[in-house]
This record gives C-alpha cells, structure tokens and sequence, in this order.
C-alpha cells in the first residue's frame, strides 16, 4: 500500500509534481528509500520545509498543524533516520534537508541499523544514480557536477596554477569538528552482494555542520584533524581516491569521501555513462613515455581504467599511445548505447596492439621492466619492493624460475635475452639480509581467522597476501619442515634451505603461524577448524606423491619414485646409493634427481626419456648442468619392464619411442617394439610425473576432483564445491612451476579476503590480467646497441657435483648495471585523457616520475541556489554543439 504522504514528500524533495509528467511514482527509488522508515506524520513535517533552509521544531509547528513539542521529536526522528539534517544552533535545534544526492540518500544510507533491517534503503540509493543519472550526461560543465574528484595533493604540489578549492588540506585546515564513517556507496554494495573487497569501514570524513550532525547521530565517531590526515593517507595507500559533496560553493563542503572506482556510485557516472565531466577534477593524467617502463602499477590502481599498458618501441604499424575518443557526450546525442554497463568486470590492462612480453608472458605478471629500471638506478629496496607486489619469494624464484619471461623477451630478437633471472637475483639477495629486506606494511586489522592448508609455495604467497590485508592466518603443514616442494623437492645445490627459511621468516613477522606435522584430515578435520573459528581455507597441499609406470617389477624394493627419494635426502636421512642408478624421465625432477643420486654414494646415473633432445620438456640450462656432471642422457627410450631376480630390481627393459605426441598435439607415444635394450641397474628412479594424496581431508565434503586427482574449483575465484574452501597451485592445476603456484596464491587471497567480509563478491571490480604482448614481427629493431649478456660464468661440473652446496655465482653490481641497459624497455602506460577523472592515484603508485596531473580545464564549484542557469547554459550549448557536429557530417 502507497503511503500519499510520503510520496508527496519525495515529490517535495524532487521539486516535482504530483500528476505531472515527470513526477515521482511508487516505483521509484526516491520513494522506495523513505518508504520502510518515514510515516506519513513525519512526511507531513517536511513538506513544510524548503531545501537548504535551516528551521527551528517552532519555525514548523504552526504550518504542519502541530505542536512545537511533537514537531520536536518527529524532526528528531527525521534527523536519526537521514532525512534532515539537525544541529544545534545558539542553543536551539535547528534542522533542514538536503538533495537526495549528496544528501539524504547517503545519511539515510549511513544508519546501519535502518539498512540491515531494511535493505531496500540501500538498494534505492544505487538505483538513484543508474536511474537519474544517465539525464545528466553532457549536462554539467567541468567542476560544477554533484560531487567532484580533488587531486591527491601532492600530486599537483608543482602545479602553478592550482587553486584552494583541489586541495585536500584546505578543507580539513578550514574546519575544526571532524567525523568518520564508514562509507555509504561500500556499504550499499555490500547490501546487493556487490561488493569490492576495497576498504569500507571509518573512511569518509564529515566536517563542520555534517560532523556535528554524524556525531550527534552516532553515524560517525569524532575525531581530530590529526586522525582525519592519516585517514586521508591510508585511503590513498589502499588505493583509493578523494571526492567531495560539490554543492556549497567553490572552496566550500561538508564532506571527504574515499573512494574506489568499482562501488563508488559517482564514479559510476564517469566509468559507466562515459560521463567523466560529471565529477573531474580539473586534471588529467600525462604519461612521459621515455620515463615510463610499463610496471602496470598506475594501471591496476586507475579507479576509471583510464590507464592501459601499450608499447613504445617503434613499430612498422601504428602504435596506440594515446587512447582517443571519437565521441563524447559534449557533442553527441548519448543513450545506451555509448554506456559501459559491465565496467566492474571489463576492465582492460593493455591495449589491443599489446604490451611488453616480458611482463604478459611471467605467470604472475611481475613488473619486469620496472625493476629492472630501479635496478639500474640502485633503488634496490624499491625494485624488491615492485616484485613483492606480484611475488613474495624473489629470492627463491630468482633460483628456479623457468624464466617464461626471458624466452619472449624482444632483446632476443636482436641477439640475447636480457637476464631478467639474474637481474631479480641480485635484487633478491637483498631479501637475504635482515638490514635491507622489505617487509610490507599492514594495511588494516580484520582479526579474522584463515587456515592456509600446505606450506609449498601457492600456500605461503595466499598466507602472505592475507596478512598483509590484516587476517589471521595459520598454515598447516602435514611434514615438519616449511616451504613443501621448494624444501622437499628441490636439491639445495639449486635452492638451498637457507634461502627459502630466510624469506619465510618475513611471513612470521607478518604475523602468520605455522603449525608443522600436523596433517588436517587425520590430525584434524576441515569442521574442527571452522569450529576453532577459522572462516575459510586455502587448500594447496601440493602433487607431493610421485606417479608409477604401470609396468611389471615396478614394486621391487629398490624401485623408487623420484618424489620419494628427494623428500628422503632433504630430509637429510642418511642414503647411500651404490653402481648403476637409472632415472626414468626427461623433466627438471628428473635432472634433479639424477644430479642428487650422483652426489649421495659411488654411482653411475644414466638417464632415459620418451623425448629427443629437442623434446624434452627440462629447461636447456639444467640439460647442460646435467651432463657437465657426467649424467648419460638416453633420449627416445621408453620403460618396457622392470627385471626381477630374487625380488630386487636388476635392470630395465627400454623400447624405442618413435614419437611422444600425436598429429593432435596430444601425449601418444608410439614405440618400435623389436627395438629393445635392457640396461642393468641396481636402483631404479622413477620421476615421470607427481599426483596428488588427499588423505582424508575431502571427508565429509562437498568438494569435487578431476579425473586427474585435482580440485575442481573456479577458473577465476579459485573457489570449489565448499564455499568456504578455495584450491591453488599444484593441487588445482596439476604440477607447475613454483611462480605458477605462487600467483594462484595471491588470487586465492583475494578471494578468501572478499569471502570472508559480508556482501563481497568474488568477481566485481577484479583485475583480470589478461595481458598480451606486442607483435614482434611489426617491430623495427635496427640501431640498437650489441652489448653482450652478462654472465655469471659457468659453474664447473667435476666441482659442482662433489657438494650440495649452490656454487652458482650472482652478477656483480657492475655487471648487473650493463645487464639493465640492454632492456629495451619496450611497454608504456597510455591515458584516455576523456575518461581520466584527475585524482592522481597513479601518481602515488609510479617509482619513475613518468606520470603526472596536468590541469587541463579551469572550473569550479557553484552553490546549489545557483546551479540552475548554469546547467541550463551548459544544455544549451551542448545541443548546439550536438547540432553542429551533425550539419558537418551531413557535408562531408
């Protein structure tokens, strides 16, 4: 049923009328927000106001018909609910209301206990702006809209021509009563299931008249300005950008928003009307290509998308270093169809002609170019810094990465790869030394409990991630010892224990526990720990279990899995191998394995493999690493049996493989099977493959596998069948490289950080990163210079094999200075100066001074009592405009 009253007050508020053509209706969101909580009494109190005019409970009795006393506490009501405002003005209550927005509609909204019991006053303010706001687009000139984005200050400090009104100081200085709240447009969000997962609570201040009023309605808390500067500062470390109410006048509000591009419902009007004017500050964003190296950080933190990564090497084709609007709504008529409805989940990181390969081809799209540049710069803390934003273990990884990145990087094209590996290594030694290494800073203290499930790589990168976002976070690892197959499975003379303890030990003083040689699923179930409070896990246990042949004499005492005998040796047990070891299997374990057989007793190791040379899928440098130890490498030989006598494996029957792989692609070996060799062996190593055990920790659950033993969860979420159970790294892809399994566990914290908060969802306003490279062939690569790759010179095999020690060297500072130069830096940031709304976010994000805030338009605030004839200018020239550009076409 209809209340009339409160209908004709969202009439009243609108400046409508009843019966007229654009009249307020019951189904719309400016009745739908007073609705639940405003009776027709107290809509009679207000339909005897007028906006923005301060009245005492005396001034309204006589004209609503009501006593002073019961005109008191209705306006009172109004003023708890968010309708109007009350302060008390020489010693007298004095109330008035607002516009919907920035007004009513946020101080309704900021009543926590209204909007939990009903949602619909949520609801109503997003439909307010998706309904109304499409009519203003092209309508407001720059400066003059409802809110209105003010730099980051120090963005602009060397502007000379900035003005009062664009800095944040100003109006925290020019005010002396301060409040904070949470923020209304997260809040909403929160209530649709919307959710970003960006920081909410105690982020937009309130000053003046409008703190006076949060406080007394205990919307907001008091604080000083003091507490409102650091405010401001954290907003800006999370990310997040300045808005405020735009309708008191130039240089004059009542309120500092922070705000993120995905749930701010002003933002909405520049990202999904393409209405940017609406709410700019009067700056646009300006790229200096020949600093900028592509690290992509300004573009991840662009509230708009503004921000794309391209290329600035020359190309053969036009390259886009600029993105140009061929339409806006200053001179074109503006429907749907030039909307952007999806904005929150199509966001784009690169343009379409690509960016730098380096840095799309990393698993975890490290900033590739950018450390490197502050490498050549000795900003070494900085560059360290850069890498853990994507990559907590740089020191591991710098170590055992398949260097993805540095078999696409375009320095190849010309003659070598730059070193990136070498480079990162050098960096991360830094990480080494308690002195130098870079732990981050907390951002906030949810005090939440997250059980990570697996101490490998993928469950260590989700732990650090989450710790930083302010959880509790404890790890549970079924082996006694941290790091999973980084400790277990790795030899040390590739990756000594010390290196991957030294950067655990930067989790623990992030405040992350460890529980070791408890296995959950046997010591401890999934449902002991929810009822311990923990409220989401993070599932990465690893392929920890090596694969079988499936071939007669496989189960002799002296066969062993590769996996097996690795965990075995790295757990120091005292093994002894004796005469010929063979080692079935082509891949980076396998080298691992037969170079570690080597070293622990008087053997001989021969290799055999399915691949050729060329096919086997072990990088070349530990082939060669290999065979400069003396390991014999039997390339197109399959296992055909296993021969027994008394019990014991003594040799192997080998078949030529004729081919791996199918006319498909597909694994599909075929053999010549009269060709055969038995080879004689005394232990045989199986490493052709690692697969999952799951013990009992799936008990009682929901939880699907694959037909491989992985986890089936989502591509994106990494979310599975159990709500609150996210899967990563080997146990949701299969066996990977350790970056692989590291860049899931930054996405499962993401996921579990927005899980766990009320309201989140696990998709909107999400980083994709969808990254593709430039193309290569259309690149005009002549003139470069012909520095040589830096080396760290080759590590002798008679030496190397005698010890478990790392004998590889690091690059000198020299030599890793020449190294940096030979990058071509080929990737750049480039604006959509239309789109970009001037809050110089990515300013605060970029090392390389490569960005800055220009001003670019002069306008400013007007008061609401003046607004009219301005927007009426405004509409007025746009449709003379709009007329023009269309006479012109007509011509061409």
């Amino acid at each position: 049923m209809v209340k009339e009253k409160v209908l004709d007050l969202a009439n009243h508020i609108s400046n409508k009328k009843r019966g007229s053509k654009n009249e307020i209706k019951a189904t719309d969101p400016e009745y739908m927000i007073l609705e639940p909580v405003v009776t027709d009494e107290m809509a009679e109190v207000v339909l005897c106001m007028e906006i923005r005019k301060k009245v005492t409970a005396k001034d309204v009795a006589p004209l609503c018909g009501k006593s002073v006393e019961r005109t008191e506490e209705l306006l009172l009501e109004l003023a708890d609910i968010g309708v109007c405002f009350v302060n008390e003005i020489d010693g007298v209550d004095t109330f008035w209301y607002e516009t919907w927005v920035p007004g009513i509609m946020e101080m309704m909204t900021n009543n926590k206990k209204n909007v939990e019991k009903y949602p619909q006053i949520a609801k109503a303010f997003e439909a307010y702006g998706r309904v109304r706001g499409p009519k203003t687009a092209g309508s407001f000139p720059v400066g003059v809209g409802l809110m209105r984005v003010i730099p980051i200050e120090h963005a602009i400090e060397g502007e000379t021509r900035r003005a009062s009104y664009e800095e944040v100081s100003k109006y925290l200085k020019d005010n002396d009563i301060f409040s904070v709240s949470d923020c209304s447009c997260r809040t909403v969000r929160e209530v649709m299931g919307e959710g970003c997962g960006h920081l909410k609570e105690d982020m937009c201040i309130q000053m003046g008249h409008a703190a006076e009023y949060y406080i007394r309605t205990k919307r907001g808390r008091q604080i000083t300005r003091e507490e409102a500067f650091e405010i401001i500062k954290r907003a800006e470390e999370n990310g997040l950008m300045h808005q405020i109410p735009n309708l008191d006048g130039s240089g004059k509000t009542h309120a500092i928003c922070n705000c993120c591009g995905c749930s701010c419902l002003s933002l909405r009007t520049a990202s999904m009307f393409i209405n940017a004017d609406m709410v700019r500050s009067n700056y646009v964003s300006k790229v200096d290509q020949d600093k900028c190296v592509a690290c992509g950080e300004c573009v991840q933190n662009c509230p708009v998308n503004a921000l794309q990564l391209g290329q600035k090497l020359c190309s053969k084709e036009p390259v886009i270093t600029e993105i140009k609007r061929t339409e806006t709504p200053r001179d074109t008529e503006w429907g749907p169809d030039k909307w952007n409805p999806d904005y929150r989940t199509n966001r784009k990181d690169v343009v379409d002609t690509g960016t730098s390969p380096c840095k799309t081809q990393c698993p975890a799209h490290i900033a590739i170019q950018g450390y490197i540049k502050l490498a050549s710069q000795g900003r070494y803390r900085e560059a360290l810094e850069l890498i853990k934003h994507e990559n907590p273990f740089p020191a591991v990884c710098g170590r055992i990465c398949p260097r993805k990145c540095e078999s696409e990087c375009t320095r190849g094209d010309i003659d070598e790869p730059v070193a990136i590996d070498e480079i990162k290594k050098f960096i991360a030694e830094q990480d080494l030394n308690v002195n130098h290494r870079y732990v981050p800073k907390i951002k906030h203290d949810y005090g939440k409990k997250i059980a990570v499930i697996g101490g490998g790589p993928s469950g260590l990168s989700c732990a650090y991630y989450l710790a930083i976002q302010g959880y509790k976070v404890t790890v549970f690892e079924k082996e006694n010892v941290l790091g999973g197959m980084l400790t277990l499975g790795i030899p040390s003379f590739r990756l000594e224990k010390e290196v991957v303890n030294a950067e655990i030990q930067i989790l623990k003083e992030l405040g992350v526990e460890f529980k070791t040689g408890v296995e959950v699923g046997k010591d401890v179930s999934l449902n002991d720990l929810r009822n311990q409070g923990f409220e989401a896990f993070y599932m990465a246990i690893g392929a920890c279990t090596g694969r079988k042949l499936g071939i007669e004499g496989e189960d002799a005492k002296n066969v062993i899995t590769g996996i097996d005998f690795m965990r075995d040796v790295n757990l120091g047990k005292d093994l002894k191998l004796q005469g010929n070891v063979i080692v079935i299997g082509g891949g980076n374990v396998a080298i691992d394995v037969a170079r570690t057989a080597s070293r622990v007793g008087d053997t001989q190791v021969k290799m055999y493999c399915l691949e050729s040379r060329e096919e086997m899928p072990a990088l070349p440098e530990e082939i060669e690493e290999a065979l400069s130890e003396d390991i014999e490498i039997n390339n197109s030989w399959g296992p055909k049996r296993i021969i027994i006598e008394n019990g014991i494996a003594t040799g192997v029957e080998f078949k030529k493989c004729l081919s791996v792989f199918d006319e498909s692609g597909r694994f599909n070996p075929t053999y010549d099977e009269n060709n055969t060799a038995i080879v004689k062996g005394d232990t045989i190593l199986l490493s052709i493959g690692q697969g999952m055990h799951w013990g009992n920790l799936l008990k009682d659950s929901k939880i699907q596998l694959n037909r491989n033993n992985t986890v089936k969860a989502d591509a994106i979420t990494l979310q599975t069948d159990e709500a609150d159970v996210f899967a990563g790294g080997d146990a949701l892809t299969g066996p990977k490289f350790a970056i692989d399994a590291i860049a899931l566990g930054k996405e499962g914290a993401i996921s579990i950080h927005r899980y766990v908060q009320p309201g989140q969802s696990l998709i909107i306003g999400r980083d994709r990163k969808e990254y593709h490279a430039l193309n290569k062939e259309t690149l005009d690569l002549q003139g470069y210079d012909d520095v040589k790759r830096q080396s760290v010179g080759h590590v002798d095999g008679s030496k190397s094999k005698q010890t478990f020690k790392d004998l590889r060297g690091t690059l000198t500072e020299e030599q890793m200075k020449k190294e940096t130069q030979r990058c071509l830096s080929c990737g750049a940031t480039v604006v959509d100066e239309f789109l970009c709304v001037g809050c110089g976010q990515c300013t605060t994000k970029c090392k390389f001074d490569a960005i800055s805030l220009v001003r670019k338009y002069d306008g400013e605030g007007v008061a609401y009592e003046d607004l009219k004839p301005v927007v009426i200018k405004q509409v007025l020239k746009r449709k003379v405009k709009i007329t023009a550009k269309k006479v012109t076409k007509l011509f061409k």
